[in-house]
C-alpha cells in the first residue's frame, strides 16, 4: 500500500509508504492522502495526527516525476483556470493539530506538505529544498505562499530561487522545524508531542487552530475580533466549566467534546 493510516487512541498517523522511491507523490499516494487527511477531520474522537514518511532515507521528495503523464503536462493542473488537484496543500481545512515527523529528504511538494503541517520535527538527517526551479517548473502547492509568512522574506526567496537543499541545522535556525532528534527518537518526539496536546480540551484546541489560521494575516483589531468571538463560543461549552471546576478542585479535567 503506498499509504498507511492508523489510528492511537487520539491520535491518528499517516506514513507516506513508497520508500523505494523516497516516498515520491503520485496519483494514487496524493489520492489517499486526501482520503485519510479529510478522515482525521471529521473524526471526532481523534484529536491529533502525525505525518511521517517510510524508511529513513526521506520524508517525501514530492512528485514522482518517472510516474508523470507522457503528455509531461502538471498532474497538480487541469488547465489554466482550473482549480486542479484538491489536496491537503489546496483546499481542504482541518482545524485540529497536525505534526510532521521529517526524516531524510523533504523535497519540493514534500515540503510543501510539511508547511501544512502546525509543527515540524525533523532528524538530524533530514534536508529540505524546493528544487523545482532546477527543473523547469513551478512550486505550486503552496511554497512561495507559506515559506515567506514563516521567516524573513529574503531566507524564504534564496530557498525558491536556488532550489539549493539545507540541512536540519540550518533549518532549525532559520526557524523551518521546531526542533531536531536523532532519527531514533522521532517518532516518539512525536507522538510524545501529540500526547500532550491530547491533555487538553477538543474544542478550544480547535478554535485556537481556527484563530491562527484565519487571522494570521489580518490587521491586528480584526485578528482580535476573531480571536474574541472564538472564545465567546469557547467559554460556552461543557467542557470550559469542566476545566474551570477541575482547576478550583485540584484535579485533572474530563473533557468530554462537548
Amino acid at each position: 500500500m503506498s499509504l498507511l493510516y492508523e489510528k492511537e487512541d487520539k491520535i491518528a498517523i499517516i506514513t507516506l509508504n513508497r520508500p523505494e522511491v523516497l516516498n515520491a507523490m503520485n496519483p494514487d499516494l496524493a489520492g489517499k492522502l486526501l482520503k485519510a487527511w479529510i478522515d482525521f477531520s471529521k473524526d471526532p474522537d481523534l484529536m491529533v495526527l502525525i505525518v511521517t514518511g517510510a524508511g529513513d532515507r526521506a520524508f517525501c521528495v514530492g512528485a514522482d516525476i518517472k510516474d508523470r503523464d507522457q503528455s509531461g503536462r502538471d498532474p497538480h493542473v487541469s488547465d489554466f483556470w482550473g482549480p486542479g488537484l484538491k489536496t491537503p496543500m489546496r483546499g481542504v481545512e482541518c482545524y485540529k493539530p497536525v505534526i510532521a515527523a521529517i526524516n531524510g529528504y523533504c523535497l519540493g511538494g514534500g515540503l510543501e506538505l510539511a508547511l501544512v503541517c502546525d509543527i515540524r520535527i525533523a532528524s538530524e538527517d533530514a534536508r529540505f529544498g524546493q528544487p523545482e526551479i532546477k527543473r523547469g517548473i513551478f512550486p505550486g502547492m503552496g511554497a512561495t505562499q507559506r515559506l515567506p509568512r514563516l521567516m524573513p522574506y529574503n531566507l524564504a526567496a534564496e530557498i525558491l530561487f536556488t532550489g539549493d537543499h539545507i540541512d536540519a541545522r540550518e533549518a532549525y535556525r532559520i526557524g523551518l522545524v521546531n526542533r531536531v532528534v536523532p532519527f531514533k527518537d522521532l517518532m516518539a518526539s512525536a507522538r510524545a508531542t501529540a500526547k500532550k496536546i491530547c491533555e487538553n480540551a477538543p474544542l478550544a484546541l480547535r478554535a485556537v487552530k481556527e484563530a491562527l489560521l484565519r487571522s494570521y494575516d489580518l490587521p491586528l483589531e480584526q485578528g482580535m475580533r476573531v480571536e474574541g468571538m472564538l472564545r465567546r463560543i469557547i467559554g460556552e461549552t461543557d467542557d470550559a466549566r469542566e476545566g474551570m471546576r477541575a482547576f478550583v478542585e485540584r484535579r485533572k479535567p474530563d473533557f468530554k467534546n462537548r
